[in-house]
């Protein structure tokens, strides 16, 4: 695993503060920039998006409304997106689940997915998603919160989310946070915890969004080799 680790833009989660929707489809702006920079795209560059939503508010599915290409990308989510269709024509909605990703090997030039390993479940799903995505992708971009920045944004609940897994739960359900106590809806991570799970012979860049001089935010640029992922036989 080839790791080159750099800080770049401030980019803050999807839950901070009442204004958090322009914030935070600001700071989607900056980090669809750098991900533009780092792939390069082309009209013929394929791209699958996986984790796309129902929700039509302004900061979701950012990525279709800002990619020159839409007519390129394959977008994957287990909510009803079938509107992206019309949306955006020439686009491809498959209502699937991100660790049974029904696509072949190295089938996509790019895969991307924004904030969204966080709720796949436990580490082992986590890890799962994590491979499905390198496997049907040439190179992938995954972001994800940052679990060391004080704030955790989906419950915008300050430092608690350091706690131990279990004792941060049993907080939030206190707090009468049902919902994000439960490890299928948040499981927070951290670098050292996705770099684990991405593949050894892959070459990754990794990226840190700071706000407020704290990283915030997590992007793994991640170029995997020709050939399968899974085990040899």
């Amino acid at each position: 695993m080839t790791i080159n680790q750099k800080n770049s833009s401030e980019y803050v989660g999807p839950k901070l503060g009442g204004f958090a929707t322009k914030l935070s489809w600001y700071a989607r702006q900056k980090m669809f920039d750098l991900l533009m920079a780092l792939a390069n795209p082309s009209g013929d560059t394929t791209v699958l998006d996986v984790g796309v939503t129902s929700d039509r508010r302004e900061d979701c599915n950012f990525f279709e409304k800002l990619y020159p290409y839409p007519h390129k990308i394959t977008a994957v989510g287990m909510e009803d997106a079938a509107f992206l269709e019309q949306e955006y024509p020439g686009l491809k909605y498959v209502r699937s689940n991100g660790l049974t990703l029904p696509f072949p090997d190295k089938s996509f030039d790019l895969v991307v997915s924004f904030a969204v390993i966080e709720h796949v479940g436990n580490r082992v799903q986590q890890k799962t998603f994590v491979r499905e995505l390198c496997r049907v992708g040439k190179t992938c971009c995954i972001t994800t919160p940052n679990r060391w920045f004080p704030v955790e944004f989906h419950t915008a609940v300050p430092l608690i989310h350091w706690l131990p897994p279990s004792s941060f739960r049993a907080v939030l359900r206190l707090l009468g946070n049902n919902f994000f106590a439960q490890e299928e809806n948040l499981n927070l991570l951290s670098e050292k915890d996705v770099l684990q799970m991405l593949p050894a012979e892959a070459k990754i860049d990794t990226k840190h969004f700071r706000l407020l001089g704290l990283i915030s935010n997590l992007l793994f640029y991640v170029k995997n080799p020709r050939r399968s992922n899974k085990p040899d036989f």
